[in-house]
């Protein structure tokens, strides 16, 4: 166990000096995300027509600065449970071969791939909490207030669990090279389904029903919406502790999930390419 630790140890901390190398393209990199937000203010001031003489009141229980709060909000859901090139990195390494150095080294590459997701999130929360405490103090009005503590809390709770499932799922589609080496098709479909069923796009209340309550009863609204839900109140104390209940299954499940598909797809692993 303790040997386990330290090789865990030492992964996450040559991760975080391999983030820092390029440091000047991966901070401007970081900045830029935060444009896109500028734009979904000005949209749904149109959308809801506040510089008009008869504003929208609320679209399905959202007035317009809980929308603008949301989206600040998806950014930080996001923030942590976006996997940007882990699914391509994973295919790649199946496809091209290099997946036999963790076949022959005594590291696992699930763990492996997991600390170094982690130092990524590390070193890009070192660069972006800056300008995150700048959007959000800018953005202070469209906040009602400050939730309490248990609300807090589980909002933590949410996005680290939110890391998880993002690792998980996006980890599970590059097992999938094992049986179909290119699968930058499938990672491209996928992208395009979880901008809408993550609640990134617009909140999945939005959604007309029945399709918002079985949109609802996948794992990727634990992605974006949750989170963001969850800080504005949407959630009941027991509906809190319902739907964070539900999160930990679906982890438990992914988790087995990405374990099979490792330990059959290694099984069936030709060891071509380079």
């Amino acid at each position: 166990m303790i040997a386990n630790l330290r090789t865990n140890w030492i992964i996450l901390k040559t991760s975080v000096e391999e983030r820092l190398v390029y440091r000047g393209d991966f901070i401007f990199a970081t900045l830029v995300r935060f444009l896109p937000i500028v734009t979904q203010i000005f949209l749904w001031g149109a959308i809801y027509g506040i510089y008009t003489s008869s504003p929208v009141g609320s679209i399905k229980g959202y007035n317009y600065q809980e929308m603008v709060a949301y989206y600040l909000l998806v950014m930080v859901g996001r923030a942590f449970s976006s996997m940007p090139g882990l699914s391509n990195g994973i295919a790649n390494d199946v496809r091209d071969g290099t997946i036999k150095k963790y076949l022959v080294q005594p590291i696992d590459m699930l763990g492996y791939l997991f600390w170094a997701r982690v130092a990524h999130k590390l070193v890009y929360y070192l660069v972006a909490i800056g300008p995150f405490v700048l959007v959000f103090y800018l953005c202070r009005d469209y906040f009602s207030g400050v939730p309490d503590a248990f609300t807090i809390t589980a909002w933590i709770l949410s996005l680290l669990m939110a890391f998880l499932v993002g690792f998980l799922i996006e980890s599970l589609i590059g097992l999938i090279a094992f049986w179909f080496l290119e699968v930058s098709s499938l990672i491209f479909i996928y992208m395009m389904l979880n901008y809408f069923l993550s609640g990134h796009m617009i909140p999945l209340d939005l959604f007309p029903e029945p399709l918002s309550h079985w949109m609802q009863l996948l794992p990727f609204k634990y992605l974006a919406y949750f989170p963001g839900a969850v800080f504005l109140g949407k959630y009941t104390n027991e509906e809190l502790i319902f739907e964070l209940s539900i999160e930990v299954v679906w982890i438990v499940v992914l988790f087995v999930m990405n374990r099979v598909a490792f330990h059959f797809g290694t099984k069936r692993y030709s060891a071509f390419g380079g």
